[in-house]
């Protein structure tokens, strides 16, 4: 059977669903997983299973390579905390401390040895071993990569990866990118490398990069590079393989050696060999039987180069990492070591392709002390290559429904592989980068009361799900969240652990706090990890028949319970269940930055703030009600977060206080209040005030009926607290099912329906490509307040900002975001599962058609949906109106899966790799899919 019968109606209520009807799992068939997770059906399966359950290693290698290191918090050592100070100039010729980076590059779980493909078109003026982007300062809208690559394919093992790079014939455009973004102001639009003209009369090579694996420590390599322009070019091509530099950061004991090193096999030219004394000893292999012949073998070192970084530097470095771009660019002879060694190495190989020609190389690297087979032909390389592919095709069959058509599988395809080429080694320990290397000079003393200093604890060794490998090659708190629901579609293990880790000692802060991102832990991100946590565990007992993983949740929830601690004592400041928190993932979307320090006697409660920890409270009082039914001990922690959860909803609400809500506006917002002055509205019509929409949930009969102690304590609260008793209602619909359950909700049935008026209203939050973080009422409607004598305007700006509050390319107001539109479908399901067929909306607002709330659901995700597939004219929304991306051949299939998305045309804007929540798009077409099915 394939699993995907087996269905959930998008993330409802976190109970597990088939075509709508829901599947009761006997608690009796929990048990502990482990690390295995699921049902092996296929040779990825299989290779999956083997690789949880530690019998093979098949998930040490992968495209965990960053591809941006330089302009990271962690390779800043500058006095005044400015991470762009190190540029991607420097970045050719400064060693990492903590990371390295290419382009679609291949390296193992710690980032020790490094491959990727190095390019010389004989026109730019430097070897293009890494993405070109603009720094935070330089782009008119923030830090931006400016380069034209995509992620086509990949498995959870990557035992098969596929990506593309299209790199221009003349010369790269660098300097025209940074001074024409210089110019521009927040109001016109970034200036993008397809504006340029580079690729004009397609003047450029495809170089697609594919990665197969035959075995666990044995890889093979394949690029194919392709002519698309009109006439013959050339190209030097420079597949290269760099160690890591772990040795220049800590003062060596005599005889010690921790450099590894790299040379040429004695019997071949065609070789090299890699030792690393924890890695191993590995073969680099140029397989060229037929095709390109590799015409040398380079080598330097992976080491600074002190002349280029000090002004009159007198020490000796000969080799360098920037060795290979003077060598082969500037023709300096002696910057590679005639010797043949080093920690770094390439095979060179000069093409001249013909127009419309392509070549393919062919590599291999293996491990030698491994079992593997010591020479490959190319016979044997391609058919291992061709049955990986197959493979792949086969894995994704099993997930991705037959109902979708080639277009839709396309996209589908294309979310999970930049889901898991995303996943990157991150290497950061904090004590060490605050104090400094014992090899180093010390750090500037600012350091020390900077940036993260509060965080001396944290330590990341680990492979890490990224928001995005360039713009954000750090992981994000919230970000994670939302990742891990795709990610457990295809690999729960992984999605479960993920969670797991950024909730472990050495992650989270002794108060309770979880990391929120590189450039500011301390900042605070939407407490979304429990409605995370619950859905991948609900996903995970889907993918394995029924067997539940209460090991994991239990694990989350004892963690769960410090970060909720955290949460209250730090953002309820007055002990009214009304919340603030600052920040909250929201960026610039309100009148003023919500985490500067307010005015004396001034606090602000956020409707959003105070609707999350609504969240959070629902999430884990069904968290510990799941729990309950196999460790009766979390009934008395479920009576405590039913009971916050209600005080929540009376706050919010002002039924037994001031409250968020407000009557005249039909809308909750966030409100000022001041020492002897009434509180003060303000009155933006954003998705803060949408998010009280996501507190929802079902207390399912028989699930209570299990629990005497919850369902007495429950019982004596309805009927001796009757005034915060009436948001515990009865469940209305008609479903047997669902007969005697009762649920709770942050948003009373009549204040629900207030605000669909302008959830489904198209001149306010709904687009044509979903709903909108600000309502477009405020085009013609700015709001404005005064606040310690300034004026504050807010006005709706559909795509990128036009102020610069946050700084980076966190401008926007009025964009598509996928993660709120996403905890907005999940809402609907349940508000659908209670209220039924009964229950309609107008949707669109004012145009006369009523819908049930599973229809507006089924609406809202044909939207979402729709920005990534070809309409009639072949023109996908995200991209814009880019005539290549309409008629090309070769990108009218590629997809881009975008930060967010303008509200008004549904181009993608922010960073342009974004595919962690993103990626959700692929579990929101196949829930598109489905609803389509249950509504016929």
């Amino acid at each position: 059977m394939k699993y995907r019968k087996i269905r959930i109606v998008y993330f409802p209520a976190f109970k597990l669903q088939a075509d709508g009807i829901r599947i009761m799992i006997d608690n009796a068939t929990s048990k502990r997983q482990g690390a295995f997770s699921q049902l092996p059906s296929t040779a990825e399966d299989t290779r999956l299973a083997k690789s949880n359950s530690r019998e093979e290693n098949w998930q040490r290698w992968g495209t965990y390579l960053p591809e941006r290191q330089w302009g990271t918090v962690r390779e800043d050592y500058s006095a005044d905390g400015n991470a762009w100070n190190f540029t991607h100039d420097m970045a050719r010729y400064r060693a990492y401390r903590w990371g390295e980076d290419g382009i679609l590059g291949w390296t193992d779980r710690e980032c020790r040895l490094c491959f990727a493909p190095s390019l010389w078109n004989g026109n730019d003026p430097i070897l293009k071993e890494r993405l070109f982007g603009l720094g935070n300062p330089e782009g008119n809208h923030g830090e931006d990569v400016k380069e034209q690559y995509y992620y086509l394919d990949a498995t959870p093992t990557h035992s098969y990866c596929k990506g593309l790079y299209k790199y221009p014939q003349r010369a790269f455009p660098y300097n025209d990118l940074v001074e024409t973004n210089r110019k521009r102001g927040y109001d016109q639009p970034e200036y993008e490398l397809l504006d340029t003209g580079i690729f004009d009369e397609e003047r450029y090579f495809d170089v697609q990069v594919e990665y197969a694996k035959a075995g666990p420590e044995d890889t093979l390599i394949k690029l194919t590079i392709s002519n698309r322009g009109p006439a013959a070019s050339d190209l030097t091509v420079a597949p290269t393989l760099t160690f890591r530099n772990n040795w220049s950061w800590r003062n060596l004991e005599p005889g010690e050696e921790t450099r590894p090193w790299m040379r040429m096999q004695e019997s071949s030219d065609r070789i090299v060999i890699a030792n690393h004394k924890i890695l191993g000893r590995f073969r680099f292999c140029a397989i060229d039987e037929s095709g390109p012949k590799m015409e040398e073998v380079i080598f330097t070192e992976n080491d600074t180069n002190f002349h280029r970084l000090v002004s009159n530097y007198q020490g000796s470095v000969r080799y360098s990492k920037d060795g290979f771009d003077r060598y082969l660019v500037r023709g300096e002879l002696e910057a590679v070591n005639k010797e043949l060694q080093g920690t770094k190495s390439a095979f060179v190989y000069r093409l001249r392709l013909g127009a419309g020609d392509s070549s393919v190389l062919r590599l291999r690297l293996v491990r030698e002390d491994n079992g593997e087979p010591p020479y490959i032909n190319q016979k044997a390389f391609d058919e291992i290559l061709t049955a990986r592919q197959r493979e792949a095709d086969a894995f994704y069959a099993e997930r991705i429904p037959d109902s979708f058509n080639d277009d839709e599988r396309n996209v589908s395809r294309q979310a999970y592989a930049g889901l898991l080429w995303t996943k990157q080694f991150y290497y950061y320990i904090s004590e060490r980068w605050l104090e400094g290397d014992p090899a180093q000079p010390a750090p500037p003393k600012e350091r020390l009361m900077g940036k993260n200093a509060d965080w001396r604890h944290l330590y990341c060794r680990d492979i890490l799900s990224m928001p995005d490998k360039w713009e954000y090659p750090w992981f994000a708190a919230w970000d994670t969240a939302f990742h891990m629901i795709p990610m457990a579609e295809i690999d729960p293990v992984f999605a479960k652990n993920q969670l797991l880790v950024l909730l472990r000692e050495w992650y989270m802060h002794p108060n309770g706090q979880m990391p929120a991102y590189e450039f500011a832990f301390g900042d605070v991100n939407p407490p979304v990890h429990a409605w995370a946590v619950m859905h991948v565990y609900l996903i995970d007992a889907r993918r394995n028949e029924g067997v539940k993983d209460i090991e994991f949740l239990e694990r989350a929830f004892q963690k769960l319970l410090l970060n909720f601690t955290w949460w209250v004592n730090r953002n309820d400041q007055k002990g009214h269940n009304l919340f603030g928190g600052g920040f909250l993932g929201l960026d610039n979307i309100g009148v003023f930055d919500r985490s500067i320090k307010m005015p004396d006697g001034t606090s602000l409660d956020q409707a959003d703030g105070t609707a999350w920890m609504g969240l959070y409270c629902s999430s884990m009082l069904l968290i510990a009600l799941e729990l309950a039914q196999t460790r009766p001990a979390y009934e008395d922690i479920a009576s405590k977060f039913f009971e916050h959860y209600i005080a929540i909803i009376d706050a919010i609400n002002g039924l037994g206080g001031t409250g968020l809500w407000n009557e005249e506006d039909g809308f909750y917002f966030d409100q000022l209040t001041t020492a002897n002055q009434p509180p003060r509205a303000l009155k933006v019509h954003s998705i803060v005030g949408i998010v009280p929409l996501y507190a929802i949930c079902i207390l399912h009969k028989e699930d209570v009926d299990r629990l005497p102690g919850f369902r007495k304590r429950m019982q004596w609260f309805l009927a001796n607290k009757p005034e915060l008793a009436r948001h515990v209602s009865d469940v209305e619909t008609s479903d047997p099912l669902l007969s005697g359950s009762k649920f709770i909700a942050l948003v009373p049935k009549e204040r629900l329906l207030r605000i669909f008026t302008r959830l489904l209203d198209e001149t306010a939050f709904l687009s044509d490509h979903g709903v909108r973080g600000l309502s477009k009422y405020h085009d013609g409607n700015p709001y404005q307040v005064e606040l310690a004598g300034k004026t504050l305007v807010v006005k709706y700006v559909p795509g990128e900002g036009d102020s610069g509050m946050f700084g980076g390319n966190s401008n926007w107001r009025g964009p598509v975001w996928f993660p709120m539109n996403i905890l907005l479908l999940n809402s609907l399901a349940t508000y659908h599962a209670v209220y039924g067929d009964t229950f309609t909306v107008e949707c669109p607002t004012g145009s006369g058609k009523m819908l049930t709330l599973q229809e507006v659901q089924e609406e809202i995700a044909r939207r979402l949906v729709g920005l990534f597939l070809r309409d009639a004219d072949g023109r996908r929304p995200s991209h814009g109106n880019e005539q290549r991306y309409i008629d090309d051949p070769h990108w009218k299939n590629l997809v881009l899966f975008s930060e967010y998305f303008c509200g008004d045309t549904g181009r993608g804007t922010g960073a342009s790799h974004q595919t962690g929540w993103t990626a959700l798009a692929a579990t929101c077409m196949e829930k598109m899919h489905r609803l389509k099915e249950t509504v016929r």
